[in-house]
């Protein structure tokens, strides 16, 4: 059976011993250090002998999220798989730990599961647990909303009230003729219209355009208004 050899980084005492004695009791694993600080674990990195195959790494050391720092310098230097151990569920440090490079996230109070997470991980079959997925579904969410947002500003920044009217009549499949007799309006002012809005989308089809804006909330209520096209 092979080994798989550990590397632990905790600087709550009571949890290091704990940590370590607990995993010592798995036949397959050895550890093969130990470290309180990230001082401590920057030091057993550089060693030349340092040969490790997962890192559990506590996100916060000495009350800052050293942790993540340290799986950073790590990842770049060697091959290990690093797994963040806390007793936080903050979505921030979530989100920094797999920016960081990192495989998992685990709550320490959940020490139980490790041994099974170690062994996913050293074996490329790492998923991602349900606290970490569900934070993540959030997050991409609330991106998703601040996109929207923004998506929704700058068409209310690039587009005037008068091009939206116009778009939103092309999308509703209103040819420029139509639309110009609908606003007792010449030809020419429509064609006026979708040109400058054609020249703003960096587009060449008003009907691609039309749908484009839509997509992006742009004949929502707040962006659109009753009236005639300016002339």
């Amino acid at each position: 059976m092979q080994s798989i050899r550990i590397f632990l980084v905790e600087d709550d005492l009571d949890w290091l011993r704990g940590l370590s004695d607990f995993l010592q009791q798995q036949a397959d694993f050895t550890l093969v250090a130990a470290a309180a600080s990230s001082a401590e674990a920057r030091s057993i990195m550089q060693q030349k002998d340092f040969q490790a195959d997962i890192a559990l790494f506590d996100i916060m050391l000495d009350g800052l999220p050293e942790g993540i720092l340290l799986a950073e310098e790590v990842l770049q230097l060697v091959n290990l798989k690093v797994i963040m151990l806390t007793s936080m569920e903050e979505k921030d440090f979530i989100f920094r730990s797999f920016q960081a490079g990192v495989l998992d996230y685990q709550i320490k109070a959940d020490f139980v599961s490790l041994p099974d997470i170690i062994r996913t991980a050293f074996h490329k079959k790492i998923p991602i647990n349900a606290a970490v997925a569900e934070q993540m579904r959030l997050e991409f969410q609330r991106l998703k909303q601040l996109e929207t947002a923004w998506q929704h500003k700058e068409v209310r920044d690039l587009i005037t009230p008068s091009e939206l009217q116009v778009l939103q009549l092309i999308e509703m499949g209103l040819t420029q003729t139509e639309i110009a007799n609908r606003f007792v309006i010449s030809l020419r002012t429509v064609k006026i219209h979708v040109g400058h809005i054609l020249k703003k989308l960096n587009m060449t089809n008003s009907k691609l355009a039309a749908q484009k804006v839509k997509e992006a909330g742009g004949f929502s209520p707040e962006n659109t208004k009753k009236g005639t096209i300016e002339s």
